[in-house]
């Protein structure tokens, strides 16, 4: 009686969901026949709501998708994962650097300098042979001494600065001071006379103020430049203009210690940021760190809304105290403002979101004119909506993709993204301590069938810790063979023998240990189950767990108490990977988690978030992948494919400059975005018949 109750009642919902739909939007019929105004507007289901609309305070992706449309950043990712002009219509970067002068230190044919422009004059002179050095310095200049009052570690100080000589360069070069160091020797800068000019204002703290000598005055320092030059045409929604102030204000607002943005990291190397001119903004940096330059991706908001002043009036009207009054408080991050191609109209909690296009978009409107993002968390209810016509767009499911594929009304698109997925070994358990073990593990899983099986071959093999798509990752690099005959080779050969059970044994000591990964997720559960019984068949003994995520993180990962886990990463397009894979970051509760320790991959890890020439990031990612994937700390298992589907009437316009158009189908980019070019979509009463490129 239970099981006849459920079929009777399934089909009622479905009747009742129907129905809704029905009336929510025209049929496809009748969007075929152009007199529907549901081809003028774009429908996104989300499976959640949005958090907040300011996208300096935002970290979720349904905030995040409306928050793209309604703000602009400086610059934003092209096709090919390279960074292109918005808000800024060109940009230079070069570098400042400085180097602090000892004028009691001999120098080459001088017994001592009598002042820093003996400094700069020896140099140039010493460096006239290296044409590399000599062709980047645009400048040298000497900075005479000056007398700062300071506090560190909540020690006072007073530092009597030494004359420093200013180079200015044509391109970042973390290597300027190499060919200095050779002229002047190591222990200029490792006997460096600190003692001489800073002094504790409490003389009983000069102790312990000398570990923080070199933070006070660095003897060489590193700053990078950026400057944007912006766009003139560019207005708010509200008709307002757009310029430096509003870039200046935006990083202000993410850095305000009052501040609640969960991107202060990210513009913390920072040093300095100046207006010079209403569309030229000059940011300095600290130190090298070329991931930085990705941060101005970030959406700029308008100051005129939102400036001390702006809050202040809000928090009196809303009865609120002023003082304690935020950004995060106020009614803009419910009606926000921007430069993007659509402007804001209404949200309604757990309902709906809706955008209108913007007419006076400085590259010109989008072809539809409203975007609404509706909040439907049923997987079930959002494949059936997007079946009526009510949605525009549906993520596909592994197991739904061939379906899809065969549906001639739609149109589909598999890519690879950011994510893979692998086996982590907890390099301190001294199973897993040698290279050549954890590559044996590796070459007794079969990770062909899991691709097959568990993804419906939505997936691609993985070797190392670059997204397959990005230009980092080394293709040149293959996958670790299935080869379990080799493997148990090469674990006899580090005394590893079957015992009478068929277990390996060492020493009176079974290979055993325990494999984990988090529940809720089927695809983890059962790469568990595959991956024990692959190693089974060679003699190692794998006991499996689930754990709950928050139970996951707290009791094993972050305190480092596990022996190996399934687990996946969803990485970026910055070629930077400091946190998972430096050795400084193999602590509690850091992402190096594997313990993993070599100092060459240090090295180059090191080098990599300091080089800005994107020719030799590669060359030397690449370097690094080759390294991780002979070390092996992960088994790196597999990138999923993610598919989109579409209404196919949905096409790219192009017009030419007598406003001719021309259809084009959607395509995606090299990481997989079918929206890159969403403001040329426009839903075509029937599909249109494409003429093959001659």
């Amino acid at each position: 009686m239970v099981i006849k109750n459920v079929l009777i009642y399934v089909p009622v919902i479905l009747i009742v969901f129907l129905m809704q739909s029905f009336f929510w939007v025209p049929t496809y019929e009748e969007q075929a026949s152009g007199n529907s105004s549901r081809l003028v507007k774009y429908v996104l289901g989300s499976s959640g709501d949005a958090q907040i609309l300011n996208p300096i305070l935002s970290a979720d992706t349904s905030s995040s998708s409306i928050n793209d449309l309604v703000f602009d950043g400086l610059i934003d990712l092209d096709e090919n994962l390279k960074y292109r002009p918005r808000l800024a219509k060109s940009w230079s970067q070069y570098e400042e650097v400085y180097l602090a002068i000892n004028l009691s230190w001999p120098l080459r044919g001088m017994n001592i300098a009598k002042n820093a422009d003996d400094w700069a004059a020896m140099l140039l002179d010493a460096m006239s042979e290296n044409i590399e050095w000599k062709n980047n310095l645009r400048s040298i200049e000497v900075i005479t001494e000056e007398t700062i009052q300071g506090e560190i570690e909540n020690i006072g100080y007073t530092l009597k600065q030494p004359p420093r000589l200013k180079f200015n360069l044509n391109n970042i070069n973390q290597d300027f001071f190499k060919p200095i160091k050779k002229l002047l020797g190591e222990n200029y800068f490792n006997q460096f006379p600190f003692e001489k000019f800073i002094k504790a204002k409490n003389l009983n703290q000069q102790a312990d103020l000398v570990k923080q000598y070199k933070n006070i005055l660095p003897v060489t320092e590193h700053n990078p430049v950026i400057i944007f030059d912006l766009r003139e045409d560019v207005i708010f929604h509200d008709g307002h203009g757009f310029d430096s102030g509003d870039v200046l204000f935006t990083y202000n607002s993410i850095i305000n210690p009052k501040g609640t943005s969960p991107r202060k990291s990210d513009y913390e190397p920072v040093k300095s940021a100046e207006i010079i001119g209403p569309y030229k903004i000059k940011f300095t940096y600290k130190r090298l760190f070329s991931p930085a330059f990705g941060s101005w991706t970030m959406g700029i908001l308008p100051e005129h809304l939102l400036n001390k002043n702006k809050l202040k009036q809000e928090a009196i009207q809303r009865s609120r105290e002023p003082e304690q009054f935020i950004m995060r408080d106020s009614n803009f991050g419910r009606n926000p403002i921007g430069t993007g191609p659509y402007k804001f109209v209404e949200w309604t909690s757990d309902e709906a979101i809706s955008l209108v296009r913007n007419e006076n978009y400085w590259e010109g409107p989008p072809e539809f004119e409203e975007y609404i993002m509706r909040i439907i968390p049923d997987p079930l209810t959002q494949e059936m909506e997007f079946y009526t016509g009510a949605l525009d767009n549906y993520s596909v499911q592994p197991h739904q993709v061939s379906r899809f594929s065969k549906e001639n009304k739609f149109q589909s698109f598999s890519s690879i993204g950011y994510f893979y997925s692998y086996v982590g070994y907890n390099i301190r358990n001294p199973l897993f301590a040698e290279a050549e073990i954890r590559n044996a593990l590796g070459m007794a899983i079969n990770i062909d069938p899991i691709i097959k099986f568990l993804l419906y071959g939505e997936g691609e093999r993985v070797t190392g810790p670059y997204p397959k798509i990005t230009e980092w990752y080394d293709p040149d690099i293959k996958p670790i063979p299935y080869d379990p005959t080799e493997a148990l080779r090469i674990l006899n050969k580090h005394g590893w023998r079957r015992n009478a059970e068929g277990w390996l044994e060492k020493e009176g000591k079974l290979f055993e240990f325990n494999l984990i990964t988090n529940s809720g997720n089927p695809i983890r559960k059962n790469i568990l189950t595959i991956v024990q019984e692959s190693w089974r068949k060679i003699g190692v003994k794998c006991n499996t767990q689930l754990f709950e995520w928050a139970v996951f993180l707290k009791d094993f990962v972050n305190p480092l108490k596990y022996d190996a886990l399934v687990l996946g990463w969803s990485m970026g397009a910055d070629p930077d990977l400091y946190q998972i894979w430096h050795s400084s970051q193999a602590g509690p509760n850091q992402l190096n988690f594997v313990g993993y320790k070599n100092p060459e991959a240090d090295r180059l890890i090191t080098r990599i978030r300091k080089e800005y020439d994107r020719s030799k990031q590669v060359k030397m990612a690449r370097e690094l992948h080759r390294l991780i994937a002979r070390d092996q700390p992960y088994t790196f298992l597999y990138v999923a494919k993610s598919t989109q589907v579409l209404d196919k009437n949905i096409v790219i316009v192009e017009k030419d400059e007598q406003g001719n158009e021309k259809y084009s189908k959607i395509y995606p980019t090299k990481d997989g975005r079918i929206k890159y070019y969403f403001n040329k979509w426009r839903k075509l009463p029937r599909s249109p018949q494409f003429t093959p490129a001659g």
